[in-house]
């Protein structure tokens, strides 16, 4: 098969409605929305970090549910954009507790884990939250 032809398979694949093609944009939004919160960050840092990472937290999110409704779950037609901010925040909001809790939880009950088995936790927690994320908007918002 002709390389040109292996890649419109896979284009056309990811631009599918397939729970797996939506994860895969729902991931690559993730990480869009991540450089933004840093590019942010690093521009507010001036005012410092508290303010920084509120801002970036904010705008992120922002960036995060519009790209969501249009991109990743193609809901722009059927879901109006405060609808999506308004569901996409919220959930944003309870998945930021949860992580949190759940890190100061493994802190108190685990304090000498070592760097490595802190930054492998603090991955899976953040992967779980994100698999949350991803099912509630994919069944309730989009």
């Amino acid at each position: 098969m002709p390389r040109t032809e292996s890649l419109t398979r896979v284009l056309r694949f990811l631009r599918g409605e397939h729970a797996f093609a939506q994860l895969i944009r729902f991931a690559l939004v993730g990480g869009s929305s991540n450089i933004a919160y840093v590019l942010l960050f690093t521009t507010m840092s001036g005012f410092g970090p508290m303010v920084a990472h509120i801002a970036g937290s904010i705008l992120s999110t922002v960036i995060a549910n519009e790209l969501h409704r249009q991109i990743t779950f193609r809901a722009a037609g059927r879901v109006g954009w405060f609808k999506a901010q308004w569901e996409g925040g919220g959930l944003a909001l309870i998945g930021l507790l949860i992580s949190t809790a759940a890190l100061a939880a493994l802190e108190f009950w685990a304090p000498s884990l070592g760097e490595f088995a802190q930054a492998s936790a603090v991955l899976a927690v953040m992967a779980a939250v994100g698999g949350m994320r991803f099912v509630l908007m994919r069944g309730f918002v989009f």
